[in-house]
């Protein structure tokens, strides 16, 4: 089983999905599509992510977004980055793919196939 966090308006997280989709059929997988913006992760979830992703919440984030500037994150401390994520969404670096224990930023869409 494989969940995509997945925003539907980002031609890299449709790649993904796409690619995810073709894999996960020949291999029998089943697929959970979380658009976040729409449900947005908690505090927990994401802790949860970046631990399967093994990375710090900042390689998590989308350090471009005018969110993160606007909310002065630039050197924060990872709670403060935590939070942020499950505050503005939108800062969460799209698409995430996890098979349960581990996850792989979708950057590019290649990186996926690690999981088959």
């Amino acid at each position: 089983m494989f969940t995509i966090y997945h925003n539907s308006r980002c031609s890299k997280s449709r790649q993904t999905l796409a690619l995810l989709e073709e894999n996960a059929q020949e291999s029998q997988h089943k697929i959970t599509i979380v658009e976040y913006l729409k449900t947005p992760l908690t505090h927990d979830e994401i802790k949860q992510l970046l631990l399967q992703l093994d990375c710090s919440p900042l390689q998590m984030m989308r350090i471009k977004e005018p969110e993160f500037t606007e909310q002065n994150l630039k050197g924060a401390d990872e709670e403060t980055l935590i939070n942020a994520m499950a505050n503005t969404p939108k800062l969460i670096e799209r698409p995430i793919v996890s098979n349960g224990s581990t996850a792989v930023i979708g950057r590019p869409p290649e990186n996926i196939l690690a999981f088959f």
